[in-house]
């Protein structure tokens, strides 16, 4: 037996973990995942906040692959390499194409460019998520599958009845996790082939509450002079922007979803105090997203009085 780190989840959600854990790169390969009374511990890379230690067998484990991340039937690599593409392809019969990665996130709409270095040549894929299943276009629309945790902590959050926005929403991984739980969600974003994707991924799931809207975030307030119980900003790179927009169009005591990328904890606590000063805030680690910088979100309660509403 070898000490490790694991992730404590009930046995009923532990295959579904276990494949957000392989599609962050986080799993730790070299050690069987065992059972704890109603739980299963998984051994993970690391230490994040939520793991503990536990003991677990150790396993025989082959030659390793070379890097990569998964995402439906598409794997990204982190090499050029076209030769360890196809040895990708064979290791993995559900994989269709093997991707690399031309450069990053960039643009006004956060698309990336690929090559193919084996398979079907196309960024397209579907994958699923807790029930779910979403067609996404890696080099058309943003996303991100190693948020499936957090959008799950975030719908347990969510009341029976709410009105949501999401103001960059992409092809609806939050809409339609928390479809469930809203009365309408209003699903917001820039990008026409991510609308396109939205609207094919609600007649996918069945999802009716749901108005996909194409426009600038910057222009809620006058587009759609709604309020709502719950803002969500996942466009970390500079969602801290449009935080004033966030903060006229959320309800007094309503909630806000701040993403960031940033190096330092607390970072902007005191732009969100600046913005909304009758507020709490709680800030929680997400992943480490690259060299000494990491994804989080503030949550952001507003206080009754509301600053900045407009009725």
């Amino acid at each position: 037996m070898k000490e490790g780190w694991a992730v404590r989840v009930g046995k009923r959600d532990g295959e579904t973990r276990r494949q957000e854990l392989i599609a962050g790169d986080t799993l730790d390969r070299t050690l069987r995942p065992r059972a704890d009374g109603s739980d299963l511990l998984i051994p993970v890379t690391g230490s994040p906040p939520g793991t503990e230690r536990a003991l677990f067998e150790e396993l025989q484990v082959p030659p390793p692959l070379p890097r990569h991340d998964q995402v439906g039937g598409i794997m990204i690599m982190q090499e050029n390499d076209v030769s360890g593409a196809e040895e990708l392809l064979k290791a993995r019969p559900s994989t269709h194409t093997v991707l690399y990665s031309d450069g990053a996130v960039e643009g006004e709409f956060r698309t990336k460019s690929f090559t193919t270095l084996a398979g079907i040549p196309t960024t397209r894929t579907t994958i699923s998520e807790y029930g779910h299943r979403l067609t996404i276009d890696l080099s058309q629309a943003y996303f991100s599958s190693r948020l499936a945790t957090e959008r799950q902590r975030i719908r347990s959050t969510v009341q029976e009845g709410e009105v949501i926005c999401d103001m960059f929403c992409g092809v609806g991984p939050f809409p339609i996790v928390l479809s469930d739980r809203a009365s309408w969600i209003l699903a917001c974003d820039k990008n026409p082939a991510a609308i396109h994707l939205l609207r094919e991924n609600l007649r996918t799931n069945h999802t009716e509450c749901v108005l996909p809207m194409l426009g600038d975030a910057r222009h809620l307030g006058e587009l759609f002079p709604s309020t709502f119980d719950r803002v969500l900003m996942n466009l970390p790179m500079i969602a801290i922007d449009f935080l004033p927009i966030a903060d006229q169009i959320t309800k007094p005591g309503g909630t806000i979803h701040l993403y960031a990328l940033q190096k330092e904890e607390g970072t902007y606590r005191e732009t969100i105090r600046s913005v909304i000063s009758d507020s709490t805030i709680t800030e929680r680690f997400l992943r480490s997203y690259s060299a000494g910088r990491w994804h989080a979100v503030y949550d952001i309660k507003k206080g009754q009085a509301g600053t900045n509403f407009v009725p």
